[in-house]
Order: structure tokens, then sequence, then C-alpha cells
């Protein structure tokens, strides 16, 4: 397949205000609300007898900070032999710290300044290569999505000390970034589409880049993943591969996965084909109800299968891997409406319906559960964005970050009724991205830095 290198500016059709280069992106995404305020000290985490809302936590004990990474978004974990790194990404650029001998006082070892990038969601990293890919939104660096320039970061960090930029490709994506079969290739997706790309279109695909060699990615010149909204293309999200190579794009229309090697049948070809990064075979997947999120727009996604890598981890099963764990964000006026953690079942979506699906005849996966603030305890709708946002889940406990609502720990042993077991909600919240690592689980908090919490129930 042809592949192209860098592209021409982007000029998008959803306006944007042009913002200064020093000034903070007005927001992660499309659904999002500019919420990005100077960040406030750490307060009480109760409510006090004043009847003011001074934060609330049950369950969860605080058991360290990063309060020097405020501005951060996502985070993610290197090994080099014995010394254990932490990698958090966010407005700043990237910083690194060793959590080896203490992980709950993570000390500073490394920073790549890249002041005003956006967006690095889910920042992932390579393991066997010690590279990190940050992915530039158009509106990084006081951009906008009409004019701005996208595409991904390649950081070396073989020395986590001295992070340096091997490369960067421009591409016609940039919002988020994902390692795709063992990260020799990239999928790029969003933001809102730009003026030049089909009248049709309601957001950025996917892009693929093939990054074996990563000082001279390669751009494929064809998109991805095109027609996920009941036909229509659409914003693509953000992509999570699941342990059995299964890459599951979620975004606007639902969550649909692909096969990305090996010889299979291909249910909308109809026909045994090869599967490859940039010409993947539909697998499972489709529209989410939307009784369940309203939206129609899934942020992301996990199916979780067979063994997974990491700490405290053992087998987990559902229905063989019949379930779809999904975010939708989406914010409304009171919490009420927010967008809520999703639990789907695949049945009857390994046929291709999900690529068949159109308004007239629209094909949706069963939902088994959802779960939101709204109404729960430690909730405060009061307190600012109620709209749910990563995850991350060990064993049958999902951690998962809602914005000012903060950090919420839910049990999903039952996946028809998954109960929450813990909160951790600090008046100034900001929580984007939580992951479980040691024992511990670490949260970029865009407003507090990086707190690091433990479960004590």
């Amino acid at each position: 397949m042809a592949r192209v290198g860098k592209r021409s500016g982007i000029v998008a059709m959803i306006t944007a205000l042009a913002l200064a280069a020093t000034a903070l992106p007005a927001w992660a995404c499309d659904e999002e609300q500019p919420e990005f305020q100077a960040p406030a000290a750490a307060s009480g985490h109760a409510h006090g007898k004043s009847g003011k809302d001074t934060g609330a936590v049950k369950n969860v004990e605080l058991v360290g900070s990063v309060p020097g990474a405020q501005g951060a978004i996502a985070l993610d974990f290197l090994q080099y032999g014995r010394q254990d790194v932490l990698l958090v990404s966010g407005q700043f650029g990237l910083k690194s710290y060793d959590i080896s001998k203490d992980p709950a006082k993570p000390v500073q070892i490394g920073e790549l300044s890249m002041p005003g990038l956006w967006e690095t969601e889910d920042t992932e990293v390579d393991p066997k290569r010690k590279l990190v890919f940050l992915a530039r939104d158009p509106r990084a660096f006081g951009g906008n999505v009409q004019t701005g320039k996208s595409g991904v970061y390649i950081v070396d960090a073989k020395d986590p000390a001295k992070l340096t930029v091997l490369s960067f490709v421009e591409l016609p994506a940039g919002h988020t970034t994902s390692c795709i079969e063992d990260c020799r290739y990239l999928w790029t997706g969003g933001p809102a589409k730009a003026a030049d790309m089909p009248a049709d279109w309601g957001g950025r695909p996917v892009w693929v880049t093939d990054i074996r060699d990563p000082r001279n990615p390669k751009v494929f010149a064809k998109p991805i993943d095109t027609g996920r909204n009941d036909g229509k293309t659409d914003y693509v999200h953000d992509v999570q591969v699941d342990a059995t190579g299964i890459a599951w794009a979620a975004g606007r229309g639902g969550v649909r996965g692909y096969r990305t090697s090996g010889w299979h049948w291909d249910p909308v070809a109809n026909r045994i084909r090869k599967a490859t990064p940039w010409d993947p075979i539909p697998y499972a997947g489709g529209g989410i109800d939307e009784l369940a999120a309203a939206s129609k727009f899934m942020h992301n996604s996990y199916r979780q299968v067979g063994r997974r890598a990491g700490d405290g981890a053992n087998p987990w099963h559902y229905g063989g891997g019949d379930l779809l764990f999904a975010t939708e964000e989406a914010f409304n006026p009171g919490c009420a409406a927010d967008g809520v953690l999703v639990i789907s079942s695949l049945k009857g979506s390994y046929g291709g319906e999900g690529w068949r699906s159109s308004k007239e005849k629209p094909f949706r996966l069963n939902t088994v559960g959802t779960w939101s603030v709204a109404g729960q305890e430690g909730s405060n709708p009061d307190s600012g964005d109620c709209s749910a946002h990563y995850f991350d889940i060990r064993g049958n406990i999902l951690v998962q970050s809602f914005y000012a609502q903060g950090t919420r720990f839910i049990d999903v042993s039952d996946p028809t009724n998954p109960t929450q077991v813990g909160y951790f909600r600090p008046v100034d919240a900001a929580s984007w991205e939580p992951a479980w690592h040691r024992g511990l689980t670490y949260v970029a908090d865009n407003k507090r830095g990086i707190d690091i919490l433990k479960l004590t129930k």
C-alpha cells in the first residue's frame, strides 16, 4: 500500500480559538469542557462541619504525591533491570521518576520540556526498545483544529535520565496514538475532522504508521476504521489492544475490534485473508446502546482475556472474553446524564454486524451493566465535571477517573451490578488516568500532578 510522509497544514470545519503559545489548550477532546484552572493546593478529604465541600475519601489512602507534575495527563512505566521508572506526560512534556526504592516516593530523574504540548492522552511505551510515543493534537503549542500541526513524537528513553526526541512524524491525526503488533506500528486517531477531509466525515479516523525504524516513521496513506458510526466515518478517540492481540478502536459510534496479523476469516469481505496493521480484519464490536450511552461517543475501552500483564494479575474470564468495558465521555448539567462506564456483551457481533450497521438498520451491542458517579456516595455534582474517563483493571477491581469527581474503585466481579468499594475525591480533583502498579494506583491528575493511592479495604 502506498505511504505518504509529512502532510500539509489542516484546515478544520470545527471552529476553535487560536490560543497563545504559552496558554493551555481549551479542552481535551471535543466532548470535554474547558476545565483548566491554576492548580489549587491539596485540601482535606472529608466534609467539614461548616458544610463546605472539602472533598471525600473512603477505603483509600493517599500514600504519596508528585505536585511537581501539575498538568499531568497520562502515565506509564518502564523497567530497566531492577530500576523501575514512572513516566508522566502532560502539558509540560515528559518527565521520568525513579520508583525503585519506594514506589510511594517518586524521585525525578529526567525531563523532556515541551510546554504547551497537547494532549498525550493514554501515552504508551515500547518496553523492549525503551521508546515513548507522544501524540500531538493540532491544538498543541497554541494551535487550533483549523490550522494546527498534528502527529507523533517518538522519544528515546533508553536512558530515562536523558529523554530525547528521536523523530516527529506529521500525519492527519494526533489526539491519541497506540502501539500495534509490539509497537512496530502505531494507530493514531482524532480529533475533529479537517476541512480538507471528506464533507460527510464527523471526525478523524485512524492513520497507521510503520515505526520499525523509529528514526524514519512511514505513514500509510489510507486511513482505517472508517464508516464506524452507522456507516459514517467519525472520530476515533483511542485504541486499546487486549491480551490476544485484538485492537479495539473506541470513538463516536461505539467500539470495534480488529485482528492485525495472521490469516483469518473476514466476515465483511466473506473470505479468508491475511490481516495486517494497515489492512486489519474485523473481529467483533459495534455501537453501544443509546440507553446506556446517549452521546454515542466512547472514549476508551478494554476487553480483558487470559492473564493480564502486570502485578496482582489473575486469569479472568467473563463468558470466554465476551465482555467489553467502555467509557462514555459526555458532559451535561448536574451529573445525572454525564458519561458512564458501560459493560457490553460482544455476543452476536462476531459476524461483522458492527460493520454493516446503518441508520436504517442500526446494530447495537447488548448492555450488561453500567456505572456512573451520579448519586453515588462521595460524589458532589456541584464540584464540577462528572464524566467517566480512563480506567484500569486488576483482578475484579476496576479503578477509574471521573475528572472533578475523583478516582473511583469499582468491584466488577458481577458485571451486571458494578459496585463502588472506595473513592478518593479531593476538592481540587481533576483525575484523568489511573494505573495499577506494584499494588498501588498512580493517578494522573491535571491539577494536582500525580497522586499515589492504596485501596485499603
